[in-house]
């Protein structure tokens, strides 16, 4: 397990006693949400987290829409992988965030390796667009449009689309997506644009000449890949929150995690990461036109953060193992709500802490400890759930 006797008791209490989406729903938000992709959902821990929408009423998903999967080879399009996703969503009754129709990245190498003139390379963008966008017409809350297409100096990133075409590919993207789903909201998506700067500038100036077109633009999204300590402040995040919908957009935050750049975290880090989880999710709240809160996956045991940031991570809040970061309750309270009280259990031979909760029979609740090495609490699992092995430290029911 990741939790230690340092850590908060909140950080210990079950996670059916807080629920991030109906918390988020109660402030006036449209949803609280999660990233996921296809490989995940045979972890039936992690589904049956995933699909209480208590917890999140809305799912993006992560990989399965892009244009490598989409149409992996030139007008032979695919749709099997995304359509786990979408369907898994409306199974369970949540908004689907549809992401993404232009990227630089995840690009097939018919692509990238094309030869291509400024007609050709126009044809089949709005190919590409007008295909996705027709099958999934229905299903989506929302498109992340155009994805990550200025640099962090607010200067255009130089891909294929841009050389090719320049900057107009992106009033082109947007138009063909109107084409074919006139009632979906259509985002532009972006990392380091969540305080002011020449990246966020870029981004409004993006809308502001979009709009002077009359090319319809509904959202931004503001991907919040953070830092623990260096999260822009509550107060900086409002600001620029507010410089945004000003324009007459709506706003959200579309795939937030905070990671630590070096592990273990500490005690006092992790007081920071609640601190940090709390600023963004209460400048939403505090925002009007901001409307929801996405997490790039709720736990860490599917972060992307370590496979790409070396020795960093613990950026999510579920720890691998489906225990609680402190972070979550730091996001409970932030959305006006309490955490319970419950029984600590402490003096492990491995200086740990665990806490869980039972019923008025004396039975573990769901998701509550019910065995390991020291453990001196409750054995016998709510009905309708097994204890389930996950170390020689840690049993749950689930």
């Amino acid at each position: 397990m990741h939790v230690s006797a340092l850590l908060p008791l909140a950080a210990l209490v079950p996670a059916t006693l807080c629920q991030l989406n109906t918390l988020a729903k109660a402030k006036g938000l449209k949803y609280f949400g999660s990233a996921t992709d296809n490989g995940e959902l045979s972890d039936t821990t992690y589904v049956s987290i995933l699909s209480n929408t208590g917890q999140f009423g809305q799912i993006t998903p992560g990989n399965t829409q892009k244009w490598v999967y989409t149409e992996p080879t030139q007008n032979t399009f695919s749709w099997t992988q995304g359509d786990v996703i979408t369907s898994f969503a409306e199974g369970n009754g949540q908004l689907l965030r549809c992401h993404n129709l232009v990227w630089h990245n995840e690009l097939p190498s018919w692509i990238t390796s094309g030869t291509w003139t400024n007609a050709t390379l126009i044809a089949a963008l709005k190919n590409h667009i007008a295909n996705e966008v027709t099958h999934y017409k229905g299903q989506c809350y929302a498109w992340d449009v155009v994805n990550e297409a200025f640099n962090d100096d607010g200067t255009y990133r130089v891909d294929v689309f841009y050389t090719t075409i320049g900057p107009e590919y992106i009033p082109i993207a947007f138009e063909t997506a109107a084409l074919y789903d006139s009632t979906v909201k259509l985002y532009y998506n972006d990392y380091n644009i969540e305080s002011a700067g020449a990246k966020s500038t870029a981004a409004q100036n993006l809308v502001s000449s979009l709009k002077a077109r009359s090319i319809k633009i509904d959202g931004v999204g503001l991907q919040a890949h953070f830092i623990v300590g260096p999260t822009p402040s509550l107060s900086s995040q409002i600001s620029n929150l507010k410089s945004f919908t000003a324009l007459g957009v709506e706003v959200a935050y579309t795939e937030l995690d905070i990671r630590f750049t070096s592990l273990p975290p500490t005690a006092a880090g992790l007081t920071q990461q609640g601190t940090d989880y709390a600023n963004t999710v209460s400048a939403c709240v505090e925002t009007t036109g901001c409307v929801g809160v996405t997490v790039w996956d709720f736990t860490d045991k599917y972060s992307w953060v370590p496979s790409t940031f070396s020795g960093q991570g613990e950026a999510c809040l579920w720890y691998s193992d489906f225990t609680l970061h402190p972070a979550y309750y730091s996001v409970v309270s932030a959305l006006g709500g309490t955490a319970a009280t419950t029984t600590l259990v402490t003096s492990r031979t491995t200086s740990s802490a665990t806490a869980t909760t039972t019923t008025a029979s004396g039975t573990v609740a769901k998701w509550g400890q019910c065995g390991g090495i020291g453990w001196t609490g409750g054995t016998v699992c709510v009905a309708g759930t097994t204890c389930t092995y996950s170390n020689a430290w840690y049993s749950q029911c689930l």
